[in-house]
């Protein structure tokens, strides 16, 4: 049976690889996604019903708007848990004006071990900033040397561009995870 890691894993590779098809492999057929937005910079609908709508909405259509993606679980992977609460942290770039995207949040992990697979992901949007297309390289050269998908917050703010809206995201994850 999937581990709630591998799962975890599996959605970030679809989603961030434009693999749809991986989906069915991290969620239960009747999974549901709730997103909560904190920032009007990005939009989703609020909720998402099934694995097919979820990689629709978090893989086919996200990857219409953006490449180069890169998603981190700010966190070490979870042992056998049936539930799992980490920040995320996302680099990636818009296609249509190379801008440059960083953000962060929190995942809410569910776990089903009958199935083994993810019954429920509630995500929630904390930051997603914009930044000029000469951004991008740097943040991209960035996000390409960190531990993928696992990242501690301390190699994040440590290595981080030096590009305000970069050091505040990286800054925030470092001080969300010593509160923790």
């Amino acid at each position: 049976m999937t581990s709630l890691a591998k799962s975890i894993e599996t959605y970030i590779n679809a989603k961030d690889g434009n693999r749809p098809y991986l989906i069915a492999d991290a969620f239960t057929p009747d999974a549901q996604l709730a997103m909560e937005l904190r920032t009007d910079e990005i939009s989703f609908p609020g909720h998402v019903e099934g694995a097919a709508g979820i990689a629709k909405v978090l893989v086919s259509d996200f990857a219409l708007r953006y490449e180069n993606v890169y998603t981190f679980c700010v966190a070490s992977p979870p042992p056998n848990e049936l539930s799992f609460d980490c920040h995320w942290l996302v680099c990636m770039t818009e296609k249509s004006t190379a801008s440059a995207r960083v953000g962060f949040g929190r995942y809410q992990w569910h776990y089903d071990d009958q199935i083994g697979k993810v019954s429920q992901l509630r995500i929630i949007i904390e930051a997603m900033n914009t930044l000029p297309s000469q951004c991008a390289a740097p943040i991209l050269d960035w996000a390409r040397t960190l531990p993928y998908p696992w990242c501690p917050s301390d190699i994040a703010a440590r290595t981080a561009p030096a590009f305000a809206p970069v050091q505040s995201v990286a800054g925030e994850l470092e001080r969300l995870a010593l509160r923790r």
